[in-house]
């Protein structure tokens, strides 16, 4: 597919806003699954030692 111009690339026929936004989502989608777990794996293992230190206490 080409181009005559870097507009008429961004516009895609009328159609770029559909595009680029699922462009967009799809990389929001990307990064969420990149993040979530490591975000996910610092909050069980923190609420790991808590528990250990608790049992300890006891």
């Amino acid at each position: 597919m080409m181009f005559d111009s870097f507009s008429a690339f961004l516009s895609m026929d009328g159609y770029g806003p559909f595009v680029w936004s699922a462009y967009g989502f799809a990389l929001l989608v990307f990064a969420w699954n990149i993040i979530q777990p490591g975000r996910m794996r610092r909050r069980v293992i923190a609420e790991h030692r808590r528990r250990l230190i608790r049992e300890n206490n006891e």
